[in-house]
């Protein structure tokens, strides 16, 4: 069946040039953006109910645009100042840089990694008698303390922020014919806005093995799977099969 629509489970891109636009002219494909899931920010109230000081502390972990935020969110809730002296270790370099939008880069101690957590590992090693605070989700990947306990470094784990599944009511009537996920929780998003839902003729496509896992635990047919050899984005994933998909239709 021919792809005319496509729902993507994210907030819409902010960049011009953006893979999807250039998918949705090239294909003459409508696609819409909305996030099925959102983050909320945990009080500095809760904070402290997990028995975590910010004074305790010489390094933070930060390995999201989130983590940045919701750590210096806290931190001005706790009323906490800021040493100049704290070590930031940045998960990637994007985090790196969005952590100029809190402090002087010049100015403090800041510590990057290659893309995944595990590449931090040498840089935490060698700064091993820090103690390190990581504020992460509670949805924290499990590689994260594992990685840490191997290095056998003083950390602790905080829930600075929340992932939430949003309210989808008004799309209870709309069709799409592909449903793009990136998450477990996207999925669960889904189901819990829309328990009855029926795959039918909806095509699904699913970033990454865990969202896909969840997918056929609530019995979806997954369409469309990244990332793979011959594509390794989610755009690639749905040209590669909006070519495939249009051509049959056109042939029949």
């Amino acid at each position: 069946m021919k792809v005319k629509t496509i729902l993507v489970s994210q907030p819409e891109p902010k960049v011009e040039n953006s893979p999807y636009f250039e998918l949705q002219q090239k294909h003459k494909v409508k696609i819409d953006f909305r996030p099925f899931i959102h983050v909320e920010g945990v009080s500095a109230k809760e904070v402290r109910a997990q028995k975590i000081d910010l004074n305790n502390f010489t390094a933070i972990i930060l390995t999201s645009k989130n983590s940045v935020d919701h750590f210096f969110r806290v931190a001005e809730e706790m009323r906490y100042k800021i040493p100049e002296d704290l070590k930031y270790f940045c998960q990637s370099e994007a985090v790196a840089f969005y952590l100029q939008k809190y402090v002087v880069y010049r100015k403090r101690k800041i510590y990057v990694g290659q893309k995944d957590f595990a590449d931090m590992s040498a840089l935490i090693k060698k700064y091993k008698d820090e103690k390190f605070l990581l504020p992460a989700s509670d949805q924290l990947n499990a590689d994260a303390p594992q990685v840490l306990n191997n290095l056998k470094v003083n950390w602790t784990e905080g829930t600075f922020y929340k992932t939430v599944m949003s309210d989808l009511s008004d799309l209870a009537d709309v069709y799409y014919d592909v449903l793009a996920f990136f998450s477990p929780t996207g999925i669960k998003s889904l189901f819990k806005n829309f328990p009855s839902f029926e795959q039918n003729n909806t095509r699904i496509a699913v970033f990454g093995s865990t969202t896909q896992k969840e997918a056929l635990d609530h019995g979806l047919r997954v369409d469309i799977m990244a990332p793979s050899p011959e594509a390794p984005s989610m755009t690639m994933a749905l040209e590669k099969y909006i070519v495939k998909a249009n051509k049959e239709e056109k042939g029949k």
